[in-house]
């Protein structure tokens, strides 16, 4: 039964990849292991189940984990939007059976070969893997393949790899009050970009504290499940971002590249990356990319007063030039901090959710004179006086 086993999980092909990762690669192990020699069964089985520990030792649970991290034909085949060809079909429904042998795996006969060893059993069950990796293959348009199907959230290490943000901002639309038109205007637009129709790139700009960061990472949440994922690039990374368009290109799902807090000195080249992107000099971006930048200003690019130097028609060419990038946004919303009456809007709301048990009118008075403290009327400073009035209500 080992032996067959193990010569099974040896004979992946299509699926190849898996032998080199966990689990399979303990398990490869244990299978070969020779009975007699008890220690190294123990060392053997204890890997396995070290393997196993993320997914509480349950093999259908780690192996599902894994089929949706391979790479490989079936899944190349479905990206070019082709039929599986009838070989690569039929080693993918032989192969997942054999994994659904592995779920299957008793390790009763191994703790009983180990009976003064203190190892944990995992759990063994039927498992349908056919069904799963079909049903996955099926929905990948929408949930994505790999790190895609897992995560929302992205961002570029300092080589241009793309990296998951494990623990992204859970911020949803909903946690975002006031700003309705704003949020609107956004909405319409990415909407738009998912159905496949033409959209605007997005340009947030306005006061600092106003949500305009918050607000894109809360759609991007919001779209999750249609197929929406945010990747946010550095200001000083855009030189990275053609890379970054031709690794995408073939990715069925659609992208907000999200570029946060931009402020350009006039004699700064990521000025220029980021002009040529906005006029599809760079890489085409096809359907699948918009390009999303939040600002506190309303020019990006900080106009100093030796731009003003030179000759009257040179210097008025510069500075258009200079004026000219936030307008090559097709969407450009405004974020302005609230007056009294909506900063007190946002104050109440957020108490509501928060459970406080304060009265309206003392919530408001010391709303405002944090607001004050706090250089002003905004959604964080809101935010910020909420969470500070939880923690004196838990105190009491």
């Amino acid at each position: 039964m080992q032996d067959s086993l193990n010569l099974k999980i040896r004979s992946l092909v299509l699926f190849r990849n898996l032998l080199a990762c966990e689990p399979l690669r303990s398990l490869a192990s244990l299978l070969a292991a020779n009975p007699a020699d008890r220690p190294a069964l123990c060392d053997a089985y204890a890997s396995v189940c070290r393997a196993l520990l993320p997914f509480g030792l349950d093999w259908t649970d780690a192996l599902e984990d894994a089929l949706m991290r391979d790479e490989n034909d079936a899944l190349a085949s479905v990206l070019r939007g082709e039929e599986l060809s009838p070989l690569i079909a039929d080693r993918m429904e032989r192969e997942l059976e054999t994994l659904e042998a592995v779920c299957r795996l008793d390790a009763r006969p191994y703790l009983e070969l180990l009976p003064e060893a203190d190892l944990p059993a995992w759990n063994s069950g039927k498992a349908d893997l056919v069904s799963f990796y079909k049903e996955y293959l099926r929905r990948i348009p929408q949930k994505g393949y790999g790190m895609f199907a897992r995560y929302g959230s992205f961002c570029l290490s300092e080589d241009g790899e793309l990296v998951p943000v494990k623990n992204p901002d859970p911020q949803t639309l909903s946690d975002l009050v006031g700003y309705g038109r704003e949020k609107e205007q956004i909405l319409d637009n990415v909407d738009g970009f998912l159905k496949g129709l033409p959209a605007n790139n997005i340009f947030l700009y306005g006061d600092a504290g106003t949500g305009k960061s918050s607000t894109l990472k809360a759609v991007a949440n919001a779209f999750f499940d249609r197929g929406l994922r945010l990747v946010e690039v550095k200001q000083n990374q855009l030189y990275l971002i053609p890379a970054l368009m031709d690794h995408l290109s073939d990715n069925p799902l659609k992208f907000l590249l999200f570029i946060d807090d931009v402020l350009f000195s006039s004699d700064d080249r990521d000025f220029c990356a980021l002009k040529a992107m906005l006029e599809g000099g760079v890489s085409s971006r096809g359907e699948k990319i918009l390009i999303c930048v939040t600002s506190n200003y309303r020019h990006l690019v900080q106009e100093r007063e030796s731009d003003r130097v030179g000759d009257e028609l040179h210097v008025s060419d510069k500075i258009q030039e200079l004026m000219s990038l936030s307008a090559r946004f097709g969407l450009m919303v405004t974020f302005q901090r609230p007056d009294r009456e909506l900063y007190g809007q946002i104050v109440l709301e957020l108490a509501r959710k928060a459970g406080l048990a304060y009265g309206e009118s003392e919530l408001l008075r010391k709303a405002e004179a944090f607001a004050l403290r706090a250089g002003g009327r905004t959604p964080r400073a809101a935010c910020q006086f909420i969470r500070m009035m939880n923690l004196e209500q838990e105190k009491k």
